[in-house]
């Protein structure tokens, strides 16, 4: 009973119609006679794909396990197109350039994220790269953080690779089902 009200709400929550919904359904319909082709694979740990160009991918692990710094080695071997400790990165033409978002640690410990990036790959740090876009909302609410991140994707379409560290504050409540989707999807 609960979980057929919850499928109601969600459908009249979104204000979908049932034309819509039909819709949708036909054209996500997954057909074993339908060809696709892979996605250009843009990152590797060792020879293993672990990222392709448009797909979601996410580093998890307890707090305080070293996912900033992995994360940091990947954007590095990004920003050069090449290796940087395990991990090896190439973004296609006209998707080379890095959006990095945090959500959650301060102004200093973002720049010190920053620099840390540009020494793993490289570059100086006296100078911004042109291919990395870094930026700190951990002072914005979940909601406002999420359309900044929106616009900025909606203002540069070369970004190739983007980092949202911090992913759970955007959501409202942590706990909530919905607002989990809604920053997932939205």
């Amino acid at each position: 009973m609960e979980e057929e009200r919850e499928k109601n709400n969600l459908a009249q929550g979104a204000g979908l119609k049932e034309k819509m919904l039909s819709d949708i359904l036909s054209i996500s319909r997954i057909r074993t006679t339908d060809e696709y082709t892979l996605p250009p694979q843009i990152i590797w740990i060792d020879n293993s794909a672990i990222a392709t160009l448009g797909n979601f991918s996410a580093s998890t692990g307890k707090a305080k396990s070293k996912k900033t710094f992995n994360v940091s080695a990947i954007v590095a071997a990004s920003l050069k197109n090449g290796q940087v400790l395990n991990y090896r990165a190439s973004l296609p033409e006209g998707k080379q350039r890095i959006l990095y978002v945090d959500t959650e640690q301060s102004r200093f410990h973002c720049h010190n994220v920053l620099e840390r990036i540009l020494r793993l790959a490289n570059l100086p740090t006296s100078c911004d790269s042109e291919n990395l876009d870094f930026f700190c909302l951990r002072e914005y609410s979940p909601a406002v953080r999420m359309q900044v991140i929106d616009y900025a994707l909606r203002q540069n379409k070369g970004y190739g690779l983007v980092i949202i560290d911090g992913i759970r504050d955007l959501m409202l409540d942590i706990n909530n089902a919905r607002s989990q989707l809604r920053s997932s999807t939205g």
